[in-house]
């Protein structure tokens, strides 16, 4: 009887420490499943918006190869701003707080799910990779663009579009593409206008945002929807 009793009351305990990971282990899945999916939305935005800088810096690109800087347009003051002077509204900064206390605190062997630790180790090295890269393009923006654009920027245009919308001035931006108002964008210092150096700055930029965009972005896309596909058949999230 006393053997029995033990062994029971082994099992009662079993029973309670395997409920108990179960439950903290849907805790946890729902707290990553809400950060993944709030990540999820905001890369969509990032992506849309960093397709609008890529055209932009395509329209000037071509701009600059044989355009008049006298006499700057409309369309060429808000592919400028868009292309050069916007930053935030095209980066992609993955929220990993879930993720981080999963790693440190051990709390990932609470997923059973072998897919389920797979993909969030890949995902682990895809933020990682993202960082990197975006210190990269901030790295370039700082040593070559911010020197041309001290250079050549009318921030007196920048001034007249915040002071005119009050927004933040990617939203100021197209508010002022929409209306039907101009105000005069003075390109800076045309005597010292170099077109084959802007032409190239131009460029690389283009290169070195657009391979963020298709690979390490992309990357972290593909890895974000298969595991809240993963999640949503173990633990049956919507």
């Amino acid at each position: 009887m006393l053997f029995l009793a033990v062994f029971c009351g082994f099992l009662a305990e079993y029973q309670l420490e395997h409920k108990i990971e179960k439950d903290r282990a849907k805790e946890l899945a729902i707290s990553f499943y809400n950060e993944l999916r709030r990540d999820s939305a905001t890369i969509q935005t990032v992506q849309m918006n960093r397709l609008k800088r890529d055209s932009a810096l395509t329209y000037l690109k071509k701009y600059f190869q044989d355009s008049s800087l006298t006499n700057c347009s409309k369309a060429f003051s808000l592919n400028f701003s868009y292309g050069f002077i916007v930053f935030s509204p095209y980066l992609f900064e993955p929220k990993d707080a879930i993720l981080v206390q999963l790693k440190n605190s051990g709390s990932l062997r609470y997923f059973k799910n072998m897919e389920l630790q797979k993909l969030t180790g890949d995902l682990s090295e895809a933020i990682t990779s993202i960082r990197t890269r975006n210190e990269f393009e901030s790295t370039f923006f700082d040593s070559y663009l911010m020197p041309y654009l001290l250079k050549h920027n009318d921030i007196e245009f920048y001034d007249n579009v915040n002071t005119r919308y009050k927004l933040f001035y990617f939203n100021a931006l197209a508010q002022y593409e929409n209306s039907g108002e101009i105000f005069p964008f003075h390109f800076n210092k045309p005597e010292g206008f170099d077109k084959s150096e802007s032409v190239n700055i131009t460029g690389l930029y283009q290169v070195r945002c657009w391979g963020t965009s298709v690979k390490q972005y992309t990357d972290y896309q593909k890895l974000n929807a298969q595991l809240l596909e993963e999640f949503r058949k173990e633990y049956h999230l919507k």
